[in-house]
């Protein structure tokens, strides 16, 4: 074995020795992946399991008995009140009691027997649009299952074009599908890169810096001895939000664990480069835990993880080209739900790769200059 690799190995040691005795960097690596997942599983859910309504049957007919009757048994839908008034609708919106309301006019039932089209207002609360969206969404359901119900009893002709919809990778549209694998490089990234920020500075409080100098490590020894072993921790914790994925959540994985952890490699190899960056400029701990906050979160937030991309200002898309996050969400979720491979991933392993070495040389050059 050579004596460059004893040393490189000695250091990875020493490195891993000085993450495990440190309480604050152990609660970096264990708790806040395991917590934050648990979390956003549950509580960062865009599914909507409970809409609140209240409903003004100004026909009280059998036909808007059925509908009605459609959205209780629905699961989801739950009635708040009945109206007398149509006044008594604002009150309800405003105070956020229901998010819904639901109007029936008086000539529902006879509208429909006569095959003319019957209106039913619905008024939603906006102030959460996301919400309010999906609610009503979920209203069409019910009344198309409605709508066919009546045309099959009541021998009306059908509607001439039929959709039928159908979703390919996610077929229950459950968001914890596309939550929990992009959790998976966030939250990665978020731990990998504040350990990694915090290796030099640490040495630097903490006066083992300057000893580490006159060994005879060269610079670029010192980097692969401080970057591998944040690399195998950010690898641990990402596998640990695997085993939450498809053993708590029961998320099933279609794809390839080789595909996926060469793209994790890569990622984290862009991670550990951006650590090792913020960690050769920042002389405090207390300045590299900043840094590294004032980097992480914009990444996190611009990467795709709850807004897509497509949907950002063209300048905030092109400026995210250098966000290897984006490129980790992407990557992870295909694989994850779709089975892709390296063919199909190429747009995403090759900027990562490019990201990677740009950050680790850069990160080299500059902590070679601050040594002479």
């Amino acid at each position: 074995m050579s004596p460059s690799l004893l040393r490189i190995l000695a250091l990875v040691r020493k490195e891993f020795l000085a993450v495990l005795k440190d309480p604050r960097s152990r609660f970096i690596i264990f708790l806040p992946p395991i917590l934050q997942c648990l979390i956003f599983g549950y509580a960062a859910s865009f599914d909507l399991n409970s809409v609140a309504y209240v409903v003004l049957d100004q026909d009280h007919s059998t036909a808007s008995a059925d509908l009605l009757s459609r959205l209780d048994g629905s699961g989801i839908f739950k009635r708040q009140a009945d109206l007398a008034r149509v006044g008594d609708i604002a009150a309800w919106i405003d105070s956020s009691r229901a998010i819904l309301a639901i109007r029936i006019d008086q000539d529902f039932e006879r509208r429909l027997l006569v095959g003319e089209a019957a209106g039913v207002q619905v008024i939603a609360d906006g102030r959460n649009s996301n919400t309010a969206g999906t609610a009503l969404g979920y209203f069409g359901i019910v009344v198309d299952d409605f709508n066919t119900s009546w045309r099959a009893t009541h021998n009306q002709a059908a509607p001439p074009i039929r959709i039928v919809s159908r979703s390919w990778y996610n077929p229950n549209l459950d968001s914890r599908w596309n939550m929990i694998p992009s959790l998976v490089g966030t939250l990665t990234m978020m731990g990998t890169l504040m350990l990694t920020a915090l290796s030099v500075a640490r040495e630097r409080e903490q006066g083992t810096f300057d000893q580490l100098l006159v060994t005879p490590f060269r610079p670029s020894e010192i980097m692969v001895g401080k970057a591998v072993p944040n690399m195998i921790i950010g690898l641990t914790q990402a596998t640990t939000i695997l085993l939450i994925a498809q053993f708590w959540f029961k998320i099933p994985f279609v794809g390839s664990f080789v595909v996926l952890y060469a793209g994790l490699g890569l990622f984290l190899m862009a991670a550990v480069g951006l650590g090792l960056f913020v960690s050769s400029i920042a002389k405090t701990m207390q300045q590299a835990m900043l840094y590294a906050f004032l980097l992480v979160m914009p990444f996190a937030l611009l990467s795709g993880l709850t807004t897509p991309i497509s949907s950002m200002p063209e300048f905030l898309q092109s400026v995210m080209v250098i966000n290897p996050l984006r490129y980790a969400l992407d990557l992870t979720k295909r694989v994850y739900l779709e089975d892709a491979g390296f063919a199909q991933l190429i747009s995403d392993f090759l900027p990562l790769t490019i990201i990677g070495l740009v950050t680790l040389s850069g990160a080299a050059w500059l902590f070679s200059r601050r040594l002479t």
